[in-house]
């Protein structure tokens, strides 16, 4: 496994990061915990030392289960993760912004956006209850909040950094405009953002950015939700309510199968899988820090792991922008 610095600080991180949003099971159809705990186990036995997580996944069901598998083992040597500002149990009491409805034992329930600051110190410390730890490493703003100044929850991130309780901050889906406001009152450790083959926006602004402040980039979706595995194209049958039905819409379905069969010889040749071959491309692009991964079992949590033994020649990396440009999809210079 290879290890990097996050941004400004001293946080060594895998560069492949557990990421916890499937195992929660609200969006995925459900999860099933034992398996659930043994993918978080097979990632720290192979080098996959952190693990990011947030309240909203499962509904805490997420950080209860990362804090059931880490017991007893050494704390300094995983890093947490969290999130903060998606509230869904009514105790923001009308304040916030309304974000969409979320599917709960066969029930909608309204999720808000909302960064106070007396709600991201009560949020941080129902997590680490849930994780069973007594500070996380890095702490983020799950998605921005229109409804409360930017420097108010900048301002309970910086209290919560000097009590020790977080060792850094960083944000999820921030635009640079909202970065460079939140760095008046507070340097950014990151910036969680989407990110992958089919999707490269943050290449416009985001990175160049990220290179100018020493900030560090944290991508999620690499995988976009499974579809760059090619498993959708070979099983496509997903259950009624899984987010993906409608998530797999935004895309050209049959330029992204033409592509992935483009590329795949390339995987094969390696004794990888598409998954590997896309993780590992993702890793190599310019400023990114770390790629989450999600598992939910421990076969995809140890291919996730091996990812980092792949290496590319530079005819293969520009076959593959080749095929990139065949999407419509932004190439870096």
């Amino acid at each position: 496994m290879e290890y990097r610095k996050l941004g400004n600080t001293n946080l060594q991180l895998s560069a492949i990061t557990y990421g916890a949003f499937a195992i929660g099971g609200n969006m995925w159809g459900g999860t099933e915990k034992k398996e659930a705990i043994d993918s978080i186990h097979a990632s720290l036995d192979r080098g996959v030392t952190t693990i990011d997580t947030a309240p909203f996944y499962g509904f805490g069901l997420s950080e209860e289960m990362i804090g059931e598998a880490i017991k007893g083992k050494d704390r300094s040597a995983i890093q947490l993760l969290t999130k903060f500002g998606l509230v869904w149990d009514g105790s923001n009491k009308g304040k916030g912004e309304y974000f969409f409805d979320a599917e709960a034992g066969g029930k909608k329930l309204p999720i808000y956006k909302y960064a106070s600051k007396a709600n991201v110190i009560k949020e941080l410390e129902e997590s680490l209850q849930r994780l069973g730890t007594d500070y996380v490493d890095l702490l983020q703003l799950h998605w921005p909040d229109n409804s409360t100044p930017i420097s108010e929850t900048m301002e309970a991130l910086e209290l919560l950094i000097q009590q020790g309780k977080v060792r850094a901050a960083g944000v999820s889906n921030y635009s640079v405009t909202q970065m460079k406001e939140a760095d008046r009152t507070l340097h950014l450790t990151s910036n969680q953002v989407s990110y992958s083959m089919l999707n490269r926006s943050i290449e416009n602004d985001l990175v160049p950015y990220a290179q100018e402040t020493n900030t560090g980039i944290i991508v999620y979706s690499p995988m976009e939700r499974g579809l760059l595995t090619g498993k959708y194209f070979k099983e496509s049958k997903l259950k009624d309510n899984d987010h993906r039905n409608g998530y797999f819409g935004q895309f050209d379905l049959e330029k992204v199968k033409a592509f992935l069969q483009a590329i795949e010889p390339i995987a094969q040749n390696k004794k990888a899988s598409l998954s590997q071959l896309v993780l590992r491309w993702t890793t190599l692009q310019p400023r990114i820090s770390v790629v989450l991964a999600g598992a939910r079992n421990a076969q995809q949590a140890i291919e996730n792991a091996a990812t980092m033994d792949l290496s590319f020649g530079s005819d293969e990396l520009r076959f593959i922008d080749q095929q990139l440009e065949k999407l419509s999809v932004p190439v870096t210079q």
